[in-house]
């Protein structure tokens, strides 16, 4: 195999994931070492292809056409359920971000396509001595959340409404995340 061939390999083999894929993993399945995978992605990052690096693996981002940014806040516990709501309503959780007055906004990618995905994360933060990144503006944060339409997103915004985990925007957060 070539290394253009095995480039579209991990192309092909990210694009149909649904969960992350490690290094290690994809330089088994393709009898490389786990430096030429890191290789190859670099390569495919240099040709445009927005291949994201997260701890247990990489994950192909994918644009929906659709996306809008909301504004929540809800204690630990309803971390899962306002997670299900994204997901069980068709959306992709893209991220989680806060905006903090002195140090502006700081991002965390997530991609969270399912409710095996939404575990996996708790999973995570149970297992570790992090906590969750809302927590550094008392509760409040911000997920970009993808779907393939409006009226998807429409359903979601409802459901957090219904649950109190809507917040309002404030006169001191940026411009760009008011609708």
């Amino acid at each position: 195999m070539t290394g253009e061939e095995r480039r579209k390999e991990i192309l092909s083999r990210l694009d149909g994931a649904d969960r992350l894929i490690s290094a290690s993993a994809l330089a088994r399945e393709l009898g490389v070492s786990r430096q030429v995978i890191v290789g190859d992605v670099a390569i495919l990052r240099a040709h445009g292809h927005d291949i994201v690096a997260l701890a247990r693996g990489y994950v192909l981002q994918r644009k929906s056409a659709f996306e809008r940014v909301f504004k929540v806040y809800h204690s630990d516990d309803d971390t899962e359920k306002e997670l299900n709501i994204f997901v069980d309503a068709g959306g992709e959780c893209v991220d989680v971000f806060i905006y903090h007055r002195t140090y502006g906004e700081v991002h965390a990618p997530m991609n969270l396509k399912s409710r095996a995905n939404v575990q996996a994360f708790l999973s995570d933060i149970a297992s570790g001595k992090s906590s969750l990144l809302k927590n550094v503006t008392s509760g409040y944060h911000y997920h970009t959340i993808s779907a393939e339409s409006p009226e998807i997103l429409d359903s979601i915004e409802a459901r957090l409404k219904e649950n109190g985990f809507l917040a309002p925007l404030q006169d001191y957060e940026p411009s760009n995340l008011k609708k």
